[in-house]
């Protein structure tokens, strides 16, 4: 088997009908990203990818056309070095990430098995929660209490929403809305999205202490292990970190300065999924769990994989609209089931993606 071609594809969708925001980023519009990888055998593999990842089409295509997809190990070792300049992060890891992701799907299609058993097969469902909390045009604590409730109706065990994007007493208010509308049995976590200096998020996080957070995300600077590692020693809440880290070698020096509690590797954003299974397998030498960023099409099978995967993140909450074109796995009493269907079974609705770009 050889590898014939390497595809992006993005769908501008249109304008969200409310814009929302986190501490950093608005996000106004609704677009779809797609990797495929061919091959000369009628097998093609298929992941998200990030819209931004297209530029680096032609330079991974020209490592990988010719070659043996199923050799994964050297396959990503090709993708990552020959570049004129050396990659360590960025958009160029990010790149290489949904690529690779693309090429687990193809193997778990050519080998007729679900890529989590290909990576591991340690459970074949797991805990999910719903992401969302953002900041919105006439969205109060109020407003923000009653999108956590219909998270937890929808069948969710744990949620988690939006800091940073305020100031600190009006964040806390925002916490303590969430934590007594949904109760004590639900899990809350909180994401300032690289928000705060390492002193404005310890303020921050001995202040809401009391709410009994299952994790603070991302409080400072993502290259401030020093700061980090200050938060970890001196709060009792948990810090979840990692999701724009990369590479094992970044994971490295994250885990071995102890500026991380739980493990946010982003299975695209690391480097795919191959390169994931190698974090979480030097997170669970440090007796980390992993708690990947991003979509739960890919995230479901990393966390199912590995003996250390604690939840995977959920956006069916914040992005309804992606309903309409993607699918393959079930949500069932607040936990996702993984398919058996061959690959990462992630389903796409082609003629309807093409049609609402069109009409957009």
């Amino acid at each position: 088997m050889k590898i014939t071609d390497v595809r992006f594809t993005t769908y501008d969708l249109g304008k969200l009908a409310k814009p929302f925001r986190n501490s950093i980023l608005v996000t106004e519009n609704k677009r779809l990203t797609l990797v495929e990888v061919d091959t000369d055998e009628g097998i093609s593999g298929l992941a998200l990818s990030a819209e931004g990842s297209a530029r680096f089409a032609v330079p991974i295509r020209d490592r990988l056309v010719g070659e043996d997809p199923r050799d994964y190990s050297r396959l990503w070792h090709r993708m990552f070095t020959g570049w004129r300049k050396p990659v360590v992060k960025g958009d160029a890891v990010s790149a290489i990430g949904s690529v690779d992701n693309a090429l687990w799907d193809l193997r778990g299609k050519a080998f007729d098995l679900p890529v989590y058993r290909l990576l591991g097969g340690f459970r074949s469902r797991v805990p999910a929660y719903a992401a969302g909390g953002y900041y919105e045009e006439g969205k109060g604590p109020a407003e923000l209490a009653d999108e956590m409730l219909r998270f937890v109706g929808a069948g969710y065990r744990a949620v988690k929403m939006k800091v940073g994007g305020a100031d600190i007493g009006e964040d806390v208010r925002r916490v303590a809305a969430v934590r007594e509308a949904v109760g004590p049995d639900i899990k809350v976590m909180v994401d300032a999205n690289n928000a705060w200096t390492s002193a404005e998020a310890l303020k921050f996080g001995r202040a809401v202490e009391g709410f009994d957070l299952a994790w603070f995300e991302e409080p400072c600077w993502p290259d401030d292990h020093e700061g980090m590692a200050r938060l970890v020693s001196r709060l009792t809440t948990p810090i979840a970190t990692g999701e724009i880290e990369f590479t094992r070698w970044g994971f490295r020096d994250l885990i071995e300065r102890r500026a991380v509690d739980i493990v946010q590797a982003d299975p695209q954003t690391c480097g795919g999924l191959t390169e994931w299974v190698r974090i979480a397998t030097l997170a669970s030498a440090h007796h980390l769990m992993m708690a990947p960023h991003g979509n739960h099409y890919v995230g479901a099978h990393a966390v199912a994989a590995v003996d250390n995967g604690l939840i995977v993140e959920s956006y069916a909450g914040l992005s309804p609209w992606q309903d309409e074109f993607l699918g393959g796995i079930s949500f069932v009493d607040g936990d996702l089931v993984l398919p058996e269907t061959p690959g990462l079974g992630i389903a796409v609705d082609r003629a309807a993606l093409e049609r609402a770009a069109r009409t957009r």
